[in-house]
């Protein structure tokens, strides 16, 4: 699989890239959490609706024990106090679902802020990643040697703007049927860059070898 590009200027743009979609993940998920803690703060009135109503409870409680240990009273006395401190309980409860719903908006909140513009933005990148990685892929397996770049001069005549062909031979395909290796090459070249890719080294650049006498 091929993830990056041959050509030292297009590499550096893709790597480049995806480093700045690293960095954009990073900055929106610490703007989500953000989000998230701010969001929290709303819960502080439900967490002293919550203690409020436990102290409550917890004085009637305590005061009806009190009471109840008094001789003839049994739990005449007593009962009010419990019965008030129900009261208290309710609102402990209210304090808590309170703050349970401000809990879930937050995570919900945070979620949404830092998911949105990562996903938006993810979905342009991670397209443009794989279309490359695809096309990059096959056209390597494409192209071992100088024998293959017959085709990819071939889609160079069929893709490229007429303009660039022109840079390159004022009879494109003319010079390619008539098999001429300098502009065959140029206009692989052209197709290849498109792909990312280099071309193979050219006969007249390869090492010679076994011709020196020892």
């Amino acid at each position: 699989m091929k993830l990056y590009a041959d050509l030292p200027a297009r590499r550096f743009a893709q790597v480049a890239a995806d480093l700045l979609m690293l960095g954009w993940i990073v900055l929106w998920v610490r703007i989500g959490m953000a989000v998230h803690a701010s969001t929290l703060e709303l819960a502080e009135p439900g967490r002293r609706l919550e203690g409020a109503g436990r102290g409550f409870r917890d004085k009637l409680t305590s005061a009806g024990d009190d009471v109840d240990d008094l001789p003839l009273l049994d739990d005449k006395v007593a009962t009010p106090f419990r019965e008030a401190a129900d009261a208290g309980s309710s609102i402990e409860d209210a304090g808590r679902d309170l703050v349970t719903a401000v809990e879930r908006l937050a995570t919900t909140l945070g979620w949404v802020t830092a998911l949105t513009p990562i996903l938006i933005v993810g979905a342009f990148w991670l397209a443009a990643r794989w279309r490359f990685v695809r096309r990059a892929t096959a056209a390597q397996s494409l192209v071992d040697n100088v024998d293959d770049l017959d085709l990819f001069a071939l889609r160079a005549m069929a893709n490229q703007p007429l303009q660039r062909l022109t840079r390159i031979s004022d009879d494109p395909a003319g010079a390619w049927r008539r098999g001429d290796a300098d502009v065959v090459r140029a206009l692989a070249e052209l197709e290849l860059a498109d792909c990312g890719l280099r071309p193979p080294p050219s006969p007249d650049t390869a090492l010679p070898y076994g011709n020196a006498e020892s």
